[in-house]
């Protein structure tokens, strides 16, 4: 479960605008979301793999060229279809929690 929340945040994270992988980590902790390195990169070449994320190479100024990634056509449709199962989810829960 908590790999799919993961790749869904990603997506969401990259729908609002294009970041490399330290941007997404950092507004993942930010969200109080713990990720590690090795668990995040696995997720995007899964992603980029499946379509959903591209990526471009731009120059550092600090260090080495940076890959920023962006999500696509495709990934934005899969978005839409996670945020809709989401909303399902969460309204089950909130329902047995009534119960």
């Amino acid at each position: 479960m908590r790999k799919g929340v993961l790749e869904y945040c990603i997506l969401s994270i990259l729908s609002h605008k294009e970041a490399y992988a330290s941007n997404i980590l950092d507004e993942l902790k930010n969200a109080n979301m713990l990720v590690v390195e090795g668990t995040l990169y696995p997720l995007l070449i899964r992603q980029k793999n499946q379509g959903l994320l591209s990526y471009r190479w731009e120059e550092s100024t600090q260090g080495p060229p940076r890959k920023y990634y962006v999500i696509t056509e495709k990934g934005r449709d899969q978005l839409k279809e996670m945020d809709s199962a989401w909303q399902e989810m969460v309204s089950s829960i909130e329902s047995l929690k009534k119960d």
